[in-house]
């Protein structure tokens, strides 16, 4: 950690033709160019098919890594192989619906496919977990309309007054 970047990231992008290297990922440059003008200063970026096993264990290792902030890209739409939603599920240890509800709220007014997102948001420890959608497009409105309030939610973490 560097003293103008105080907050650690992890990136996950949840793609089978990304993982298999028949895509190259294009969400990561969007969620890292981001972060770079915010408090957070992305260490990894890991790239896993969309199976549960692999995202629960890449966002294990994220939370033990020390990551303050995991954010998921992909998998959170209704097609069979979108399961980012259910393995995140089991690594959280608290809720924060607000974050994935005012990401579908903003998106929802620039199109309306966005009510179709299943994405999530919670706490383990002391890192906060944000599941994405998984197109670059998509990634960069919905981190436009949480990324103000990231800090704010790490200081939270920490055991911060509001």
């Amino acid at each position: 950690m560097s003293a103008d970047k105080p907050y650690r990231a992890t990136v996950i992008i949840v793609s089978d033709r990304a993982f298999s290297g028949e895509r190259a990922d294009r969400s990561a440059p969007v969620i890292c160019e981001k972060l770079t003008a915010t408090a957070f200063k992305v260490e990894q970026v890991r790239i896993v098919p969309d199976d549960c096993e692999p995202i629960r264990l890449a966002l294990k290792a994220a939370v033990e890594g020390g990551s303050d902030l995991v954010l998921t890209s992909g998998g959170t739409g209704l097609s069979p192989r979108d399961v980012t939603p259910e393995a995140t599920r089991t690594v959280i240890e608290r809720d924060a619906p607000g974050i994935a509800e005012a990401i579908r709220a903003y998106s929802m007014t620039i199109t309306k496919r966005a009510m179709l997102s299943r994405g999530i948001a919670g706490i383990t420890g002391r890192s906060l977990i944000i599941n994405l959608p998984g197109s670059p497009k998509a990634v960069g409105e919905s981190l436009d309309a949480i990324v103000g309030e990231l800090e704010h939610a790490m200081l939270m973490l920490a055991g911060g007054d509001h």
